[in-house]
């Protein structure tokens, strides 16, 4: 039956107009790993400047209320393949994806379209739905990486960043071109360690990155995760993550607990800090790295531009940007994500191409599982009624659908878990928050118009509760919390750990035979699909 469908021409209505699979969009989604919303140039950065985000913004569509469902990379992957919250698709944590459920690559190949998955998967199953893919294992490496194809092992020289981009390139490339094609081109950057490209940590070794004004947050009013948790530039930030030279002589495990130990005193060039002196000088040294890590997925996004306009591509490729999840820059003295604070729960979503208003700035309340339906819509296929998001193409078009949410359902899970973050769950509306931390029954609450930043919890004191507006607002806000929670099926399934779902997203991938070092072009002719 796949073989027929790929076989037939299609005839499909889109936007009530008519058209021949020749002439649907090709789709290029490029993702990256924890780029903050707040650290590009077109959303207003104040720490760097990234022209070829900007090129794809000012030539197509910048959502500004773009959120995601649960802040942690494995889940945001598989929400983004299959429309989902995590308690449908059972991926709430680090755990293995089942590549037999359906997704929207599988359905974009039976409906006719070539595609291909290239960079970092971390799902830990083998990619299904895909033409072609080379993936990293896990997390990957930054440098000389390995790369994984059907049943093989590969290992490219270079840079990751770099890699990826040009295995996209080789992508477009070799595909055949009597289909549309639908790529998926995900980088690692700038994920943790932050080990960006030569030319880029030269840009940035020495610049002076403005600190947010919540560095030093001191939690008063959020008593209940935030100063326990163990993501903090001030604590939490180890040997590597600063990049320091460990003593000659150590190796094994006495040289990675040297690594792994968090200073709280350092002698720089012959200066001694620690309290806050010390904070300052680790802000500068994460951020130095991360953003010149961003740079390199900024250039990465320039050369695929770059490569649509030179073959005469741009005019029928649609290109999306988007990132797993939000990332905290120094905001509320943090790192990471996880967290439903503003700039975890908040990511970049720009998008350009055939039918994309030029210029348009949508401010509707879009999410992550909104993707998967928007490339089925923009290929002319059905969305199924197993997705829970809404295909964002009449935005895309300038459009502003009258039924269109106003409010977006939000859980973390993975507690017990890295950086010690206490799960929760919550609601964000146009104007507020509400944060529901379940095993300790806290709530934190937001006026977001009055209090951006997130400092004042407005239940923290009895007076605040008590006063007849903000009692009015909470029980608001936990009913639009249960309206939810209904609409999108969630019956906490997944809150106790004992209920998460088994095998690690990491591996294993012991059963990939080594292939050696190969090139690009190499690498990429071993992708061919055995799964037709």
């Amino acid at each position: 039956m796949q073989k027929l469908l790929c076989a037939a021409v299609f005839v499909l209505s889109v936007a009530g107009q008519t058209l021949l699979a020749a002439e649907r969009p090709n789709i290029i989604f490029i993702f990256s790993d924890d780029h903050a919303q707040h650290a590009i140039s077109a959303y207003g950065s104040k720490v760097n400047q990234t022209p070829h985000l900007d090129r794809l913004a000012n030539d197509g569509a910048r959502f500004v209320n773009s959120f995601v469902t649960n802040s942690i990379c494995t889940p945001s992957r598989a929400t983004l393949l299959t429309g989902q919250y995590s308690h449908l698709n059972g991926v709430p944590v680090f755990n293995r994806f089942d590549g037999t459920r359906d997704n929207a690559a599988k359905r974009l190949q039976v409906g006719g379209y070539h595609t291909g998955m290239i960079g970092k998967w971390h799902l830990g199953s083998d990619p299904t739905g895909f033409d072609r893919w080379i993936v990293l294992p896990g997390q990957g490496a930054y440098w000389n990486p390995a790369f994984l194809v059907p049943g093989k092992k590969v290992n490219i020289e270079g840079h990751c960043t770099d890699i990826t981009t040009d295995l996209g390139i080789e992508f477009l490339e070799t595909r055949p071109k009597d289909k549309p094609f639908f790529l998926m081109l995900h980088q690692k950057a700038p994920h943790r360690a932050w080990e960006p490209d030569d030319r880029n940590k030269a840009r940035f070794q020495n610049a002076v990155i403005p600190e947010p004004e919540t560095l030093f947050d001191d939690y008063a009013t959020r008593p209940t995760a935030l100063p326990i948790n163990e993501q903090t530039v001030a604590r939490d930030l180890t040997r590597r993550d600063l990049k320091l030279e460990p003593p000659a002589d150590l190796k094994g495990p006495a040289l990675a607990q040297w690594y792994n130990a968090k200073p709280m005193e350092l002698t720089i060039d012959g200066k001694t800090m620690t309290g806050k002196d010390l904070v300052h000088w680790k802000y500068q040294r994460y951020m130095q790295d991360y953003l010149a890590c961003v740079q390199g997925v900024d250039d990465g996004v320039g050369k695929v531009l770059d490569y649509l306009d030179q073959h005469g591509l741009a005019e029928t490729t649609i290109v999306m940007y988007s990132a797993d999840n939000g990332w905290y820059l120094g905001d509320l003295g943090l790192y990471d994500k996880r967290f439903m604070y503003e700039p975890g729960l908040k990511t970049p979503l720009i998008a350009r191409g055939p039918g994309v208003k030029a210029g348009s700035v949508p401010t509707q309340f879009v999410a992550n599982i909104d993707l998967a339906p928007t490339f089925l819509d923009l290929a002319g296929l059905p969305v199924p009624d197993s997705m829970q998001g809404q295909s964002l193409a009449p935005i895309l078009r300038g459009e502003s659908p009258a039924d269109w949410r106003t409010s977006v359902y939000y859980r973390y899970y993975h507690d017990p878990g890295h950086h010690n973050t206490v799960a929760h769950l919550g609601v964000r509306t146009v104007t507020h928050k509400l944060i529901h931390y379940w095993k300790q029954d806290a709530y934190e609450m937001f006026d977001l118009v009055n209090d951006p930043a997130e400092q004042n919890n407005l239940l923290f004191s009895e007076s605040s509760r008590n006063k007849p507006e903000i009692a009015t607002k909470f029980a608001e806000l936990k009913a639009e919390i249960a309206r939810l929670q209904k609409q999108y099926k969630d019956d906490g399934q997944f809150a106790d750990p004992a209920t998460w779902p088994k095998g690690g997203s990491d591996g294993p991938f012991d059963d990939k035979k080594p292939a050696g070092k190969k090139s690009v072009a190499e690498a990429m002719q071993l992708t061919a699909a055995s799964e037709k």
